[in-house]
């Protein structure tokens, strides 16, 4: 029995991937960047027997919001609930559920359940939330559908890297060094201009031209969360020729003896470019090394002038 006031919606799309990794895919949170194209970041905060509270940083109409969902995981029916904890005027509570079905061994149903009522009730905000969800939601498995199937073809082309440095210093100064970008152009040698803005406290939008080995520059957008003095998660936006994802995070771990400083960088190689960027002959492989390559080479920088910088200060 429906409560009044409360509206309740469901909209579907059918995609090409099996219900379990769809169900993966939607359950793994680290996975969103991949296929919410808004979606920045997003951190666990807690997590008990099958439920979870995260936080989700994401654009909206160009603008970088965050705010903090409850999850209920069921696995074995292939259904996660929601419960945004704090809602935005005019809408008073919103929640739902994603449930997978299994069409085939190769297609899925994805459901996206809502409920939801507006402030005080009120039949012109409940009328401007039903259009707002239905766009949304239609818009968002429209992406789901592209993204997932995408994600799901790419998985061979889909891997993550680490480098790591030690440093005789303070995660403080490391994180410091990281965190103030609208300094790199003077800091650090293979970063020519930065146009850097910081909309809301630890949430940062940088924009930079960097010169490779041949001193051409090329322009890279991304947006940054940041956790001091700890981590600074981010998603590039603008994206080079040979990749159709880059998500990445520097931490800073420090110890007795100084701060173990890393960057981490998941990518996904972009096929269509290969050739054109690395000659007929080349493979998805010698792509993956001359990626890695060229990130490991500006994060290696990066965290040896942090390191200089940090123990200049120890």
């Amino acid at each position: 029995m429906s409560q009044p006031g409360l509206r309740e919606v469901e909209h579907e799309t059918t995609v090409a991937a099996p219900a379990a990794a769809v169900y993966r895919l939607i359950a793994e949170v680290q996975n969103w960047p991949r296929i919410f194209p808004p979606t920045i970041y997003v951190d666990r905060e807690e997590q008990g027997e099958g439920t979870e509270r995260i936080h989700i940083w994401a654009t909206a109409n160009g603008e970088a919001k965050n705010w903090t969902s409850r999850r209920t995981l069921d696995p074995e029916q292939l259904r996660i609930t929601f419960r945004q904890e704090v809602s935005a005027p005019p809408v008073a509570a919103m929640g739902g559920t994603w449930i997978i079905e299994p069409v085939s061994e190769g297609e899925s149903r994805i459901r996206l359940l809502h409920d939801y009522r507006a402030v005080g009730d009120d039949p012109e905000s409940l009328a401007w939330i039903d259009e707002a969800v239905d766009r949304n939601s239609r818009s968002e498995l429209a992406a789901l559908k592209e993204n997932v199937e995408a994600a799901h073809a790419a998985e061979d082309l889909t891997f993550s890297f680490e480098d790591t440095i030690r440093v005789n210093g303070l995660a403080k100064d490391v994180f410091d060094f990281i965190n103030e970008a609208q300094a790199w152009p003077e800091r650090l040698p293979h970063v020519a201009t930065v146009r850097f803005d910081e909309p809301s406290p630890g949430l940062q939008e940088l924009e930079m031209d960097t010169r490779a080995k041949d001193g051409s520059t090329h322009t890279t957008k991304s947006y940054r969360v940041t956790f001091p003095h700890e981590k600074i998660a981010y998603k590039q936006v603008t994206l080079p020729a040979l990749m159709t994802l880059h998500t990445g995070y520097w931490t800073f771990a420090e110890d007795e003896t100084g701060v173990s400083a890393s960057s981490q960088h998941t990518v996904t190689i972009n096929t269509a470019n290969i050739a054109r960027i690395l000659g007929a002959d080349a493979t998805v492989e010698d792509a993956r090394k001359y990626v890695q390559g060229a990130l490991s080479t500006n994060s290696r920088a990066t965290l040896g002038h942090a390191k200089d910088y940090a123990e200049a200060r120890a």
